[in-house]
């Protein structure tokens, strides 16, 4: 597992390359929130295109992570979903709870057009 994290305005990308699962959950929890403390990010997009596995600790990462980031009044989008992973998103109410988007520059188009609509 390896997380490649950069940020952009008020917004922190964050890529997860292997699996998010139980050995690695506590290790991607700790740096996306240091990163997040550290940018002062209001906003956070993710992207899964490079998960090789997840299992319900992935998915409470996940899930902290939206918490996290709604408290401050934020937006969080995930993108780059395989069909492999797309029924467990599904199935654990995630899809239905952020948006989802299939690339990162379509993650930036509905971040932007979020931000203009609540200005």
């Amino acid at each position: 597992m390896s997380l490649i994290l950069h940020s952009k305005k008020d917004t922190l990308i964050v890529r997860v390359l292997g699996d998010l699962d139980l050995v690695s959950a506590d290790e991607i929890r700790e740096k996306i929130d240091n990163s997040l403390e550290e940018t002062r990010a209001q906003n956070l997009l993710l992207d899964l295109s490079k998960i090789t596995f997840m299992d319900s600790s992935g998915l409470g990462v996940i899930l902290g992570r939206y918490r996290q980031i709604k408290e401050g009044r934020g937006q969080m989008i995930i993108y780059g979903i395989k069909p492999s992973l797309k029924k467990i998103l599904e199935i654990s109410g995630i899809m239905s709870l952020m948006p989802v988007c299939n690339t990162e520059k379509e993650a930036w188009e509905l971040l932007d057009e979020k931000s203009v609509k609540e200005a």
